[in-house]
């Protein structure tokens, strides 16, 4: 990560990762402990400049006062600006701005709601979020690995492959109804306030579920469209502190599945990454989903019907995480295998952005600029799915890829013969001369976690 054309390095300072241990070895240490004098270490001037580094590193758009980085280290200086937060959470004057509203396209064409909020409201939020989630950390089960620290996406997909290995072969793959817009925030709060006391931590948490949300209309119009103090459900996908309480809030159900023991008795173990899960089952699967569906009733969610299919592995792969999963019998050995390659889905998606990026009204752009967007689109992309079984899939992108930036090359240089163009811009030509990002095409059986 850079900050102001400068490498920085966001090792946890000590006194931070001291207080941290501190806190999670009393949490793993005596479960019912319920901590009360946290809030003054959330405007630790140390603890406000690192989760500002950190919010810096995330990037992300400003909020609805329209505030970026520049702007806060140009006009105002870091330093002023985090004694004035700091004073405003040590006086309990604190209160968070509206969050900003904006639609993300999804795959299926629908639109996927994104609350941003303000810079100050997002640092206000890891403040927190540095002093309680080792508490949490303390508590979540193994089974867990969405945002969490020194746990990956690639992790839970190892521990479906070892699970299907071990015959966990019928899968029930879920999806939650809407879920980050239907926790209920009485029932959330109270699952924090089983392990933290402090009123003011509860009390800053609650204003931030309660932020009033603003979007825009097509022409422009700010208008409210969510949140409030009347609003009971929701937190906004977008804010620092939503996917450590969305966590907390669905521990319920491997907490659930633990203490009943429901692995051994429904031979059925949960894989969880945030909202998304799946139940994989050695036996049948009328059990394990009669269970899930009665705690998320007590939850107050709910099983999207229509996207929630179960799934018998050996006949058919499902989709986690933007992987394609399935058992497959080598055609060398005989013997059965965990398949485990980037979804269809999730090769169209790279494919249409290196589309878009060398389109023919891109040709008035600098080269460089669209092979430096095309390669930081690559580089992401390869480095979450250069994983498993993804060689050919890899291939295809690495082969897309080199048509795509030839294509681009031959509108600029008005070459229309294809057999000329590829004469004039030959594959190896295109690394060594243009710079375009190679797409690593072998991939080993591991490699280095990447973080989703």
């Amino acid at each position: 990560m850079k900050e102001k054309g400068i490498a920085v390095s966001l090792t946890t300072p000590d006194a931070i990762r001291t207080l941290q241990r501190k806190l999670y070895t009393k949490a793993k240490q005596e479960p019912a402990y319920r901590f009360y004098a946290l809030y003054d270490k959330a405007w630790r001037a140390d603890i406000l400049m690192f989760a500002y580094r950190l919010v810096r590193a995330n990037k992300g758009s400003p909020g609805v006062d329209g505030m970026n980085f520049e702007d806060i280290e140009q006009k105002i200086g870091i330093d002023k600006f985090l004694s004035e937060l700091a004073q405003d959470l040590k006086d309990k004057t604190y209160h968070p701005s509206p969050v900003r509203r904006v639609m993300i396209p999804k795959a299926d064409g629908s639109l996927r709601p994104l609350g941003i909020p303000t810079i100050r409201d997002r640092v206000a939020q890891m403040a927190v979020k540095l002093v309680i989630e080792p508490i949490f950390e303390a508590d979540f089960c193994p089974n867990s690995y969405g945002f969490r620290p020194k746990k990956s996406a690639h992790d839970a997909v190892d521990e479906i492959a070892n699970a299907l290995h071990q015959g966990y072969t019928q899968v029930i793959d879920a999806d939650l109804s809407k879920y980050f817009d239907s926790i209920p925030h009485a029932k959330l709060l109270a699952v924090v306030a089983e392990r933290i006391v402090d009123s003011a931590i509860l009390h800053v948490i609650k204003q931030w579920l309660k932020a009033p949300v603003i979007g825009e209309d097509k022409d422009g119009t700010k208008k409210n469209v969510g949140g409030g103090k009347a609003n009971s459900t929701g937190t906004p996908q977008g804010g620092v502190i939503s996917p450590l309480l969305a966590n907390c809030y669905l521990h319920l159900l491997d907490r659930i599945w633990d203490r009943h023991q429901l692995r051994r008795k429904l031979k059925a173990r949960i894989v969880r990454y945030a909202d998304d899960f799946v139940v994989m089952c050695r036996g049948k699967t009328d059990a394990p989903l009669a269970t899930v569906r009665h705690v998320l009733e007590r939850l107050d969610l709910t099983l999207n019907e229509s996207k929630t299919h179960i799934v018998d592995a050996r006949q058919e792969s499902f989709n986690f995480l933007g992987f394609a999963i399935r058992v497959s019998k080598s055609w060398k050995s005989g013997k059965n295998y965990q398949h485990i390659c980037p979804a269809s889905k999730s090769l169209a998606k790279i494919k249409d952005r290196i589309t878009q990026l060398t389109a023919r009204e891109r040709t008035p752009i600098p080269l460089e600029d669209i092979v430096g967007s095309m390669n930081a689109s690559l580089r992401g992309w390869a480095n979450y799915f250069h994983y498993r079984n993804s060689s050919g899939v890899l291939d295809k992108v690495r082969i897309h890829a080199e048509e795509r930036l030839r294509t681009h090359l031959m509108k600029r240089h008005k070459v229309k013969d294809r057999g000329v163009g590829i004469s004039r811009f030959p594959s190896q030509q295109l690394y060594t001369r243009y710079g375009l990002y190679k797409v690593p095409t072998t991939a080993g059986w591991k490699t280095a976690h990447a973080l989703a």
